[in-house]
């Protein structure tokens, strides 16, 4: 295949979101909350919900023909698809039912995991196969359904939560556009946030036993995710700053995953980011995961927010836990 460019554009986006939104008025029925409680401590106003009938996959697939429309290429144009979720419809994957959707069919597909942090591992796992040359059109899709994993009973994490779908198109470009990125992981810190497998012991013969169960809802220690965040991401930013050659004052975005709006406003604090620069919708989305960071992109693409050539730096950070930032620049 011939190499067209060894630098990354980041063409086009698009998003998805299902049509049920619960508010925090209407949460304070299922679970004992109020708006007032939810909107002080995480900023969040209401969640997109996935009735009956609407996939992960059916979301991603909309996104990621918005993507694909703004960018001005085709589904057959694409080399490589990346699913970055935590919540697949299927534990096999799913990246290849939405390559089959979008009638995609030249491109290998496939799901990546790392919960929060998904979306910001892919794009730098997406631009490896487009810097060697081997692929020169990339699909890369945030989505999760968490409301298929939360405890609805349990009010510390049925509030933060929503679904939704995000992507981008990246595509080989003559000008590199992806100037800098630092990734990160530490396991020990695992049990701060989870949504575990559990099982129960099963007699399959005398002499043979096996575990079979399902996954348990989602698990998480606040607190702790919370000092993570605003001590790490500060710092990987500065990180992926100091790759691309660049200082704070030259960034027109920060833009974080949507997680809880007090750690958007920790982080910027740190950074001396002033709060206009720093992009929030999750007032209205919640914590999508893997969606939330493309999802706010293209609000603020299509808004007009960002403009071609503009500089922003985007943070995921999650389970795992994971966390990372990459700075790149809109546009070709």
């Amino acid at each position: 295949m011939e190499q067209s460019g060894v630098g990354i554009a980041i063409t086009g986006s698009g998003s998805a979101t299902p049509r049920v939104s619960l508010s925090n008025e209407a949460l304070s029925q299922v679970v004992e909350t109020s708006d007032e409680w939810i909107a002080s401590r995480t900023g969040i106003r209401q969640r997109r919900l996935a009735e009956p009938g609407c996939s992960l996959a059916k979301l991603a697939t909309e996104a990621g023909r918005g993507a694909i429309e703004m960018a001005g290429i085709s589904a057959m144009d694409l080399d490589l698809i990346i699913l970055a979720t935590s919540t697949a419809d299927d534990l096999f994957g799913s990246a290849s039912q939405i390559q089959a959707e979008l009638g995609a069919f030249k491109a290998v597909a496939f799901d990546l995991t790392a919960a929060c942090s998904g979306f910001v591992f892919g794009l730098v796992t997406a631009s490896q196969f487009i810097r060697t040359g081997v692929y020169q059109n990339v699909l890369l899709i945030g989505a999760d359904v968490l409301s298929r994993w939360v405890d609805w009973s349990d009010r510390r994490t049925c509030v933060l939560f929503g679904d939704g779908a995000g992507a981008v198109v990246m595509q080989a470009n003559l000008h590199d556009r992806l100037l800098g990125f630092e990734l990160r992981s530490d396991g020990t810190q695992n049990n701060c946030l989870n949504l575990s497998y559990q099982s129960q012991p099963k007699n399959l013969t005398d002499d043979v036993t096996i575990n079979q169960g399902t996954f348990h809802p989602i698990t998480m220690n606040g607190q702790e995710v919370y000092r993570f965040a605003v001590k790490k991401v500060p710092e990987v930013i500065e990180k992926a700053l100091f790759r691309a050659n660049l200082e704070v004052g030259e960034v027109d975005w920060l833009l974080l995953h949507q997680a809880n709006q007090r750690i958007l406003d920790a982080v910027a604090d740190r950074l001396k980011i002033p709060p206009y620069k720093v992009i929030s919708n999750l007032a209205e989305y919640g914590n999508t995961s893997a969606a939330s960071i493309p999802l706010a992109l293209d609000e603020a693409v299509r808004q007009g927010k960002i403009k071609p050539g503009q500089t922003i730096v985007t943070s995921g950070f999650g389970a795992g836990l994971t966390w990372g930032a990459a700075v790149f620049q809109w546009g070709r």
